[in-house]
């Protein structure tokens, strides 16, 4: 697929992908959810690529959905390519599937995330931002609800109060705030932003195992809706049973005795335990 929506950037085994319509502050369309999801499905299948960074061009990092259309943006039945029945929302089609992405997905925030530009975050795993950013989940301001999955991601990203509190109010807020309310990891000058998330990227492919990291990714995402921990002990007793046994297990503690630095040798395309997934797909209905 060619992309007009997003840049596509792989160095060093850190795929950057980058919202590119900066002269609408990275508006979200069809055409961006299409290009994103791709890009994840490219890079899920690339061994070379061992962590991503998403970022936004210019002064946004996403200003939400794009609302050329007016009144009728949010309005599947005006739509010419409407189909039958229940139609999914876009926004939940794009955090599925970074929920189910193979590879760990750092954001770095670098202006206004607003709308569907907040909610995609929030399966991402580890969110930095510029002291420029101001981010808002502003649904109750348009006359609808919040979407992409929010009401499942939010409160577990940062407590049931404060996601309420933010969807309330539809309020638009500061860096300071986002990281005081826990929605980001820490804020950074704007020069600054790139290269601390770029730092996070590098300790990951530098230092770890693929196939654990894509484990750890889906263990510790899928427990969040687990309703006992006993799930858990199922999955990680599975995992350290095919882990003890593997190439990538002998290598970490061989080079950790012998003081080098790991060249872990499993690939994800091509070495993933039997057992994984293990857990079953919902169909949207």
């Amino acid at each position: 697929m060619d992309y007009s929506t997003i840049l596509y950037d792989l160095e060093d085994n850190v795929l950057t992908i980058t919202l590119n319509r900066p002269e609408i502050l990275n508006a979200f369309n069809r055409d961006m959810l299409a290009e994103i999801i791709d890009a994840l499905d490219k890079a899920d299948a690339d061994d070379n690529v061992r962590a991503i960074i998403v970022t936004g061009t210019g002064r946004g990092f996403c200003a939400g959905a794009d609302l050329s259309v007016g009144g009728d943006t949010f309005n599947a039945d005006a739509r010419d390519d409407r189909e039958d029945g229940l139609q999914r929302a876009g926004g939940g089609r794009l955090t599925l599937r970074i929920f189910e992405c193979k590879k760990p997905i750092i954001a770095a925030i670098n202006g206004a995330a607003v709308g569907i530009g907040a909610t995609m975050l929030l399966p991402m795993d580890i969110r930095l931002c510029s002291t420029q950013a101001k981010i808002g989940f502003v649904f109750s301001r348009r006359g609808i609800v919040p979407e992409a999955c929010s009401s499942y991601f939010l409160p577990r990203v940062v407590g049931i109060s404060q996601a309420l509190e933010w969807c309330y109010s539809g309020r638009v807020f500061p860096a300071d705030e986002a990281l005081a309310g826990g929605l980001v990891r820490s804020v950074h000058e704007p020069d600054d932003l790139l290269a601390a998330a770029q730092v996070i990227a590098r300790e990951i492919a530098d230092n770890t195992s693929a196939v654990s990291v894509t484990l750890i990714r889906q263990m510790m995402w899928k427990m969040l809706g687990s309703d006992h921990p006993m799930e858990a002990h199922k999955v990680d007793s599975r995992g350290i049973y095919y882990c003890g046994k593997s190439a990538d297990v002998k290598e970490g503690v061989e080079s950790f005795l012998e003081k080098r630095p790991a060249k872990f040798p499993l690939k994800v395309s091509e070495d993933m335990p039997e057992f994984f997934p293990w857990w079953e797909e919902r169909e949207f209905s």
